[in-house]
């Protein structure tokens, strides 16, 4: 049976209680230029997206679960988005709200139980992320994990900087029978 707790996170699903949660993230307009966000989210907007989450990960092609702490503490977003279960295949990002609990494990290990996740029980052959070039510490992170570069997708994002490079990572599951 698949855990989806680690040592120091756990993944669940979306509550109703998510919403105050949720309406910081998403608002939050320095993790914009990673989300792709353009405008602010209402909470009315929210919580019709947070009655919906329960549809599965088949119809909707996504699935967003909340990274938990050992104290029950909702601390990040990770989601499997542009789900193809024809190509078995995923992308896959995460967001640890609180700069403060960065670098300490925790996304590496919530990133870990979401593979372990789509390679056993959705039964994928590969996961893709795509990080932003001066996103450092998601680069590394994902390496470290087994991601692999495979390319660059040169002045994708537009930025209040100007463009910036996105780099495509992918991990293929390499223990199928």
């Amino acid at each position: 049976m698949l855990n989806l707790k680690g040592k120091q996170v756990y993944l669940r699903a979306l509550e109703p209680t998510d919403l105050e949660f949720l309406y910081q993230l998403e608002n939050d307009t320095s993790i914009w230029e990673i989300s792709g966000t353009l405008k602010p989210y209402s909470k009315k907007v929210l919580q019709l997206y947070l009655e919906n989450a329960h549809r599965d990960v088949y119809e909707v092609k996504q699935l967003r679960l909340c990274v938990c702490n050992k104290e029950d503490i909702c601390i990040g977003l990770i989601d499997l988005f542009d789900f193809d279960p024809k190509h078995r295949r995923a992308g896959i990002g995460i967001v640890i709200s609180n700069p403060a609990d960065r670098n300490k494990g925790v996304g590496a290990e919530a990133i870990q139980l979401m593979c372990d996740y789509a390679f056993s029980t959705l039964d994928l052959h590969q996961l893709y992320a795509n990080i932003l070039e001066d996103n450092q510490a998601s680069i590394h992170l994902f390496e470290k994990l087994g991601f692999e570069r495979i390319g660059v997708k040169k002045e994708w994002i537009r930025t209040s900087a100007g463009f910036k490079n996105e780099i495509m990572f992918q991990k293929i599951h390499t223990n199928e029978s």
